[in-house]
């Protein structure tokens, strides 16, 4: 079985993000850059279910301008066995990576799909369902717990309050959640190993895929500054503070 695991290069999650001055988006020039951490753990996830005898293969892949190959080589440290690069410097939207994912699915037929449950750039949270509607596959999302059975998998997944279980039959779609694993550090023996590994590169043109964006950004900004609380002698002050300047009650 073939596992195909789509990564995001995103602003370093140590990195404090910051709008344009003049609000068309955020700020990128000469910001640390890395893989989004959730695609980082579906790599890690890939890699044991290759180790424990399932997996024959596994393919990395992302969208987006030529560093990218940087994020891919990561994965490949990580213990991917290949690369593809869907190289673009335009703007790619979640359903746009959705069809170029699909696009890459009938290329390489993979028996799982993993991928974050989101990117800590844009917070979309809908690549991973949109990919699941377009090929008619079975999802699981938020994954906690990934368990092979048969032509099945039992996923744990993260639901308010709680965990829920439910099975879905392979191929699937699993977006993962923190607390699934925690990835590996990636030794520098593996890293020069990496550099060999084969990175394939496409533009969505060749897998003819539109990536015209049906969203339009209107204004990036920070959020408003919290005021500082106060202290209350009972709860008497409490309760007029939240009466009459709060107006909450």
């Amino acid at each position: 079985m073939k596992i195909l695991v789509a990564v995001k290069r995103a602003i370093d999650y140590n990195v404090k993000a910051r709008p344009k001055s003049d609000g068309s988006g955020v700020e990128l020039a000469n910001v640390k850059m890395s893989m989004n951490p959730f695609d980082e753990i579906a790599v890690e996830e890939a890699i044991r279910i290759q180790e424990a005898g399932i997996a024959a293969e596994i393919v990395a892949v992302s969208v987006g301008p030529k560093q990218c190959q940087e994020t891919l080589r990561t994965a490949m440290a990580m213990g991917a066995d290949r690369g593809i690069l869907v190289e673009t410097d335009e703007e790619v939207q979640p359903l746009a990576v959705a069809k170029i994912l699909k696009a890459l699915v009938e290329k390489e037929a993979p028996g799982i799909i993993l991928l974050g449950k989101q990117a800590i750039d844009d917070d979309s949270n809908q690549t991973g369902q949109m990919l699941a509607a377009l090929l008619k596959w079975g999802q699981a999302t938020f994954a906690c717990g990934v368990e092979f059975a048969g032509e099945e998998l039992k996923v744990n997944r993260e639901v308010d309050g709680g965990t829920q279980s439910i099975s879905v039959k392979l191929p699937a779609i699993i977006t993962v959640d923190l607390r699934l694993n925690e990835p590996r550090y990636v030794k520098l023996p593996n890293i020069m190993k990496a550099k060999k590994k084969q990175l394939d590169i496409f533009s969505p043109a060749e897998l003819e895929v539109d990536i015209t964006p049906r969203l339009k950004l209107i204004k990036a900004e920070e959020p408003p500054v919290r005021v500082g609380g106060v202290t209350v002698a009972d709860v008497d002050e409490l309760v007029d503070k939240l009466r009459n300047e709060a107006k909450v009650i």
